[in-house]
């Protein structure tokens, strides 16, 4: 077994070395967002509570996947995408945020995140993208297009909420430009403390096909390419393909 205390970038990156590998990860988790955590049932648990359960904990399959693309190959286990989320991701993190500096708790800091995003999504323009899903096209022009194997990503996105994790399927969640005015509405209800849910067109395949002019990808918690590895190239074309059960965790019993 590998015990893991960090939030979702510190489980993926130990994830992603453990791929293929039957040693069991079992999380405490400690980050802000802790959204592996959450899908995998852990939410609200003390650690006292989730070390006990160690001992009678059962083990789950769970699925990772791979991108391949100009840069070469990535796996993650959370999830890829582009647009919105991605580009305000970067954005962020370039800027070092003020918002985000004098947060205080966890709450407060998911709180600015979605504040970030409302404001960016006024402005934002949406790209032309080719998709193909198992063979079936999805093209067209997108604010944000994500591959989930986890129920939601960054700020608590709650983007896949019927998302599992050993189903050998990635979860796409697309906003088309003609839905921007319910992510608005569901960021806007975040930041207003209600959880309703968003309702996007949804799809599930295990092999998704990606191709747009230029914009930013995020795989996991990561900017794909790194910037001192970017090379230029005239279009970007991604392939993602589903490694079912590439991984195991470890669920504490209660």
């Amino acid at each position: 077994m590998v015990a893991v205390a960090g939030g979702d970038g510190t489980v993926s990156k130990v994830a992603r070395r453990l791929i293929g590998s039957s040693t069991p990860i079992a999380i405490l988790p400690m980050g802000t967002a802790n959204n592996v955590a959450a899908t995998l049932g852990m939410s609200g648990r003390t650690f006292e509570d989730l070390i006990s359960g160690w001992k009678t904990a059962r083990c789950v399959h769970f699925d990772a996947a791979v991108a391949k693309g100009p840069w070469g190959s990535k796996p993650f286990i959370e999830g890829f995408g582009l647009g919105l989320f991605a580009e305000t991701m970067f954005q962020i993190d370039a800027s070092n945020e003020k918002q985000l500096a004098h947060a205080d708790d966890s709450e407060e800091e998911i709180n600015s995140v979605l504040k970030i995003l409302e404001e960016r999504l006024r402005n934002f323009k949406s790209s032309e993208l080719t998709v193909r899903l198992d063979g079936e096209d999805l093209s067209g022009q997108y604010v944000l297009l994500e591959a989930l194997n986890v129920k939601s990503i960054g700020p608590n996105l709650d983007l896949a909420p019927e998302a599992d994790t050993k189903d050998g399927l990635l979860d796409i969640i697309t906003v088309p430009h003609s839905k921007r005015a319910e992510l608005a509405e569901y960021l806007a209800d975040r930041i207003n403390g209600s959880e309703s849910p968003l309702g996007l067109p949804s799809q599930r395949g295990a092999h998704l096909q990606i191709e747009w002019e230029s914009s930013p990808v995020h795989i996991d918690d990561m900017r794909w390419p790194e910037d001192h590895k970017a090379v230029t190239v005239k279009s970007h074309a991604i392939s993602l393909k589903v490694d079912p059960g590439a991984l195991v965790f470890l669920i504490p019993a209660g």
